[in-house]
């Protein structure tokens, strides 16, 4: 984040606007709006001054002091043109923040593109790079976010002091807030019954308990099992992301991309449960039992693990803890490593010409290397996926050889997949192993095996940075 977003209160503050077209007179408009006293600098007005008379005062140019007292300056040149460097220097040394439009490198702020539900308003900026995209996005937000939710925000802001009051917690206030959003009031609210919907806040005011909860009501926990995917944060499932903004504490462990924590609810506590091969932060049976304890003490817990959690997950072995101990909770798959780091390599995992079939193993078990059905791996026209083989990747490649695989037979290995420094390596089941160490490869990584892998040079469309430093290491022994 290049730069920092602020909301500002500028009523009565007096902001210069130096030009006299279009531009500025959008400037203008928009000041007058937020309660702004402007004022408006330039030699000629455009037409379209003629509605915002009244709504500025006029400044001289030549006035040496035009700058005084001004909080920000909004330079708003026509057609791209350099602004005057001297007024520049001249609004800088009054003490003014400047904007120059579509010179980012010249402004000390960026304005952004403003979707306004007042009191919700939602502002985009990409950092002056692309100021159309900006303009794209806001349209499409038009139509996600309907103008019932200014009413929605504004019956909030009229609840608030009332609630704070009677609700001095944090975590209370969020649950209450939390419950009237999802429910009755706030779709009366974006019906444009304000009248209805204001009374019922008020009785709901009325009648909380302290903890934010319904009068009477019971407080209870829920565990949220969530897969977050193999790293890229965009394959998270709008599913995944509302419960990730939902929780007040979360478990997380190594595979899980420090983009996808940020996306977590900020006020969250967070508790870190390790999962490094046979290293562990905390054993298997103590995370349940965590799970278990949080819940019990009403929290919703979000147990957030890499890929999906019942597939080599022990997603099932945690719920059973759960369901032992009758805590509520709901699982929401992710997309598992192997359909993740495949894509992102250009590795179909099935293909009519090339393999009819998937079979997804581990090659790590509980005390090392799993001993695993070869003679099911070695069917012709399948593709095989090993989670968690690369500690015993050349055990692995020498077993499959020996119950009768083709050393020449493709193999990819994919490191990181579908984050930035996402390594493929590829080889064969002779030669994988040997360059997997040549790479330095140490994990995460998924192991695909078959004649699918052989597409990836026609197929490959993702270029992380490190793909491009490290490239391939290609089939055979060259």
């Amino acid at each position: 984040m290049n730069r920092l977003p602020l909301f500002l209160d500028v009523k009565a503050r007096r902001i210069g606007v130096i030009g006299g077209g279009p531009l500025a007179a959008r400037r203008v408009e928009t000041l007058f709006r937020a309660g702004a006293e402007i004022l408006l600098a330039a030699d000629e007005l455009s037409h379209e001054f003629e509605v915002l008379r009244g709504k500025f005062r006029r400044g001289d140019l030549a006035d040496a002091e035009i700058f005084a007292g001004c909080a920000l300056c909004y330079f708003a040149p026509e057609d791209g043109a350099a602004p005057d460097a001297e007024l520049l220097a001249r609004a800088r040394a009054a003490g003014a923040l400047v904007n120059v439009a579509d010179q980012p490198k010249l402004s000390d702020f960026i304005v952004p593109s403003v979707l306004d539900r007042s009191p919700l308003v939602v502002a985009i900026s990409t950092g002056g790079e692309a100021p159309l995209l900006g303009r794209m996005l806001k349209a499409r937000l038009e139509t996600l976010i309907p103008a019932g939710y200014g009413r929605l925000a504004a019956l909030a802001g009229s609840g608030r002091a009332a609630l704070a009051g009677k609700l001095t917690g944090h975590g209370a206030r969020l649950r209450f807030w939390e419950r009237i959003y999802d429910g009755p009031i706030a779709e009366m609210a974006l019906a444009g019954d304000e009248a209805g919907a204001r009374a019922a806040l008020e009785r709901e005011i009325a009648a909380c308990e302290p903890d934010g909860s319904p009068r009477g009501a019971t407080r209870r926990g829920e565990v949220y099992l969530v897969g977050a995917g193999p790293g890229d944060p965009d394959l998270l499932t709008f599913r995944a992301f509302r419960l990730m903004q939902q929780a007040d504490v979360v478990l997380y462990d190594r595979l899980v991309d420090p983009s996808i924590m940020d996306r977590v609810r900020r006020d969250a506590e967070r508790i870190y449960v390790g999962k490094r091969r046979s290293d562990h932060a905390l054993p298997q049976e103590e995370i349940g039992e965590l799970m278990v304890r949080l819940a019990r003490e009403g929290k919703r817990v979000l147990r957030l693990k890499g890929g999906d959690p019942f597939i080599f997950g022990r997603g099932g072995e945690e719920i059973e803890k759960l369901a032992e101990h009758r805590i509520p909770f709901q699982v929401c798959p992710g997309v598992t490593a192997a359909a993740g780091c495949s894509a992102y390599a250009g590795i179909p995992l099935t293909h009519r010409d090339y393999a009819q079939s998937c079979v997804f193993v581990t090659g790590h078990g509980r005390e090392g290397p799993i001993e695993l059905d070869w003679s099911s791996l070695l069917r012709p026209r399948q593709t095989v996926a090993i989670y968690m083989g690369l500690a015993h990747l050349a055990v692995l490649m020498q077993e499959l050889q020996r119950h009768g695989a083709d050393p020449a037979t493709p193999v990819a290995i994919v490191e990181n997949g579908t984050r930035a420094n996402q390594i493929t390596v590829t080889g064969t089941v002779a030669t994988i192993a040997g360059k997997a160490v040549e790479a330095g490869l140490r994990g995460p990584t998924i192991i695909i095996i078959g004649q699918v892998v052989r597409l990836r040079d026609t197929l490959n469309w993702y270029s992380p940075k490190t793909e491009a430093k490290h490239g391939d290491a290609k089939f055979g022994d060259e």
